[in-house]
């Protein structure tokens, strides 16, 4: 990479990392802290609260990437970073569970990765854009690490309320990279013939990272309507959840580095992606089995730790593989419609799964998220990784 492709990499993946941390932040113990609220006895209601802000995200992702072809890429970035934060704080104030939904509605407004993931391709060359990616795709990965890690210790200081104002500082903090840590966008983009979106959509590969994504994200929130419970019934108290999703992170990414990388070198992408799916569908079916009886700690550390390595290699490969399968013409249209996915998956996630956990209870909603996972490793079966060499590869 040259010195401004570094520069390029680095901070637009810290401002994926500011504002996916701040989202994160809440997601370990938002199940919990939501009961003290008016109406948090109901766990559809709560899982309509953690999901909207995937609703909202996926509805205006497509729009703000459009925009920010023709309004530039960094006005849009700081504008819905604008409205993240003032969502967040409007979180912070909620006195109801009503006014948490408000919030996180207004937080998925501030829709702004498909911009974040255009502009770096704008300022990246097609030989390093991958690993360009890769860096944006690990960030995210690690911040959902780190605050699994960190927010139970948070919450305990500052609770729910100062998680989100935690939550609106960072969004802040990531207007300010971008106007002083961001290099200048290059004119040049805006006069490039675009793509037609029906390109997009057609295209085979797209359309399976565009799948597995809404299942990836769907299947990581819902997982989170019922684990911090089974925690909690395993004697862990939910102030000290960290001491296990600690090890079950930091281990993980140990894994994944000496695993995904050197995969890859050898042309071994598609068999360490696939894989990766079958570890976390077999997750969901090691908490179905978890949820049946009395849940034990140790158990359920050892299925987060195979957890968490499924999802750092999909969360890091993914972004990379939908950028490099791309036509150049439609990169911007492909990269809105799967961050329109992802967000939509979050909000599946999280609405559905409280729907499943309040009829179903987690047996229910454990096999669901079972299934969800053995529909995506079927359908991502004949995918054919691009070539190191190749910027597409049709549709794969």
């Amino acid at each position: 990479m040259t010195p401004l492709e570094r520069r390029a990499s680095a901070s637009l993946a810290s401002i994926f990392a500011l504002r996916m941390l701040g989202l994160f932040l809440v997601l370990p113990v938002f199940s919990l802290e939501a009961q003290k609220f008016p109406g948090g006895d109901d766990p559809a209601m709560v899982g309509l609260a953690m999901g909207i802000y995937g609703l909202t995200q996926g509805l205006l992702q497509l729009p703000f990437g459009m925009a920010s072809d023709r309004l530039g890429r960094k006005r849009v970035i700081v504008l819905g970073l604008l409205v993240f934060a003032a969502g967040s704080f409007l979180a912070a104030s909620a006195t109801s569970l009503t006014g948490l939904i408000i919030g996180r509605s207004l937080q998925g407004a501030g829709a702004v990765s498909a911009a974040v993931t255009a502009l770096l391709a704008d300022l990246t060359r097609d030989e390093v854009r991958t690993k360009a990616m890769a860096a944006v795709g690990a960030s995210i990965g690690l911040m959902f690490a780190l605050s699994l890690g960190i927010a139970p210790l948070l919450a305990a200081g500052i609770g729910l309320a100062g998680l989100f104002v935690l939550t609106g500082i960072l969004a802040l903090g990531g207007v300010a990279v971008v106007i002083w840590g961001v290099p200048a966008e290059p004119a040049e983009h805006r006069n490039q013939p675009r793509g037609r979106l029906v390109d997009v959509l057609t295209h085979g590969g797209l359309l399976r990272l565009d799948f597995g994504v809404f299942v990836l994200h769907a299947v990581q929130l819902a997982m989170w309507v019922a684990v911090p419970a089974l925690l909690v019934q395993a004697g862990i108290a939910k102030d000290d959840h960290w001491w296990v999703y600690l090890p079950a992170v930091l281990g993980s990414f140990v894994v994944m580095g000496g695993t995904l990388f050197p995969l890859e070198r050898r042309g071994y992408l598609r068999a360490a992606f696939l894989t990766a799916i079958g570890l976390i569908l077999a997750v969901q079916l090691g908490l179905l089995v978890v949820a049946s009886g009395t849940p034990h700690v140790g158990v359920l550390g050892g299925l987060l730790f195979v957890f968490f390595i499924g999802f750092n290699i999909l969360e890091a490969s993914q972004p990379s593989l939908a950028s490099r399968i791309a036509p150049s013409a439609s990169r911007g249209a492909a990269l809105g419609v799967y961050n329109t996915l992802q967000s939509l998956g979050f909000f599946a996630g999280g609405a559905v799964g409280g729907l499943l956990a309040k009829h179903f209870g987690m047996q229910g909603l454990f096999l669901a998220c079972a299934a969800a996972m053995l529909v995506w490793l079927l359908i991502a079966w004949p995918m054919r990784a691009p070539s190191r060499h190749s910027a597409a590869v049709g549709n794969a």
